[in-house]
């Protein structure tokens, strides 16, 4: 968790909405940003440290087949996403990251920016309801403006090597975009959405009307929550200026380190 704490030290995020912060176990919501992971780390780790709760994220199947990449996914808590698993986990009192766009969210396409592509997915929904647990909807917002897609999934499958690819298991949805370029300095946003409630549904996690319905007010506030982020973006004076603080952050640790020393945990 040390590297954790030191990228959100660097990238200095602004959290909103802690206040919305349940009590006990809860399924947490989110958007997935291009590549998945650098606003996931900031939320995972800030969790732990400043709440003391380990999020046990829900990651795709193809994680889990790659070799060194499975093993730091495990280190971080990420549980190989299915009901089973995230029925478990409640069962257990864990919270539950979950990120409903799958791997299509973090696979941008070109000109993308936070879009929600979540299907008719409920899974999410069903065990919240299943455990009387409430739903929280988190929005992230930074990482999509910091790159440009050079190269997506649109023109691999349109190459002539798409069906060499497809025949050793490569996925469309899955096919992460190629940036152009160096990625841009770009401060991180967060916001917890007020908790959906689902105790009033626990037991009907197999009645779709419900589930339809919870599913879709909790679409929606993060997509609100996404909009309102993106309006305190754009007032940040100082959106663009986190690499700066992200190099004193670097230096500080690297004489520390070079002194014998560990970081401070603050």
């Amino acid at each position: 968790m040390e590297a954790l704490r030191l990228w959100r030290r660097a990238v200095q995020p602004r959290l909103v909405g802690v206040n919305h912060l349940p009590s006990g176990p809860a399924v947490f919501v989110g958007n997935h940003t291009i590549y998945g992971f650098l606003d996931a780390a900031v939320l995972l780790e800030w969790m732990f440290h400043e709440q003391g709760v380990l999020l046990r994220s829900m990651g795709d199947h193809v994680h889990f087949q790659i070799p060194v990449w499975r093993e730091l996914f495990v280190a971080a808590g990420v549980v190989d996403g299915n009901r089973d698993a995230a029925d478990q986990l409640l069962a257990e009192g864990h919270s539950l990251l979950i990120f409903p766009g799958g791997a299509r969210e973090v696979a941008r396409r070109k000109g993308e920016r936070y879009p929600l592509h979540w299907k008719q997915r409920t899974g999410f929904v069903r065990v919240a309801v299943k455990h009387g647990v409430p739903v929280v909807p988190v929005a992230m917002v930074g990482v999509d403006d910091a790159f440009d897609v050079a190269v997506d999934a649109n023109d691999v499958t349109g190459s002539p090597l798409w069906p060499a690819l497809q025949s050793l298991g490569f996925r469309e949805e899955a096919l992460m975009p190629i940036p152009g370029g160096l990625p841009r300095p770009e401060r991180i946003y967060l916001r917890f959405m007020k908790p959906v409630r689902t105790a009033r549904w626990r037991g009907q996690q197999d009645d779709d009307a419900p589930v339809m319905a919870l599913r879709e007010e909790v679409r929606e506030s993060v997509r609100r929550g996404i909009d309102e982020l993106r309006v305190m973006q754009a007032r940040d004076p100082d959106r663009n200026s986190v690499v700066a603080g992200g190099k004193k952050v670097l230096v500080r640790w690297l004489a520390q380190a070079l002194a014998g020393s560990t970081p401070p945990a603050r």
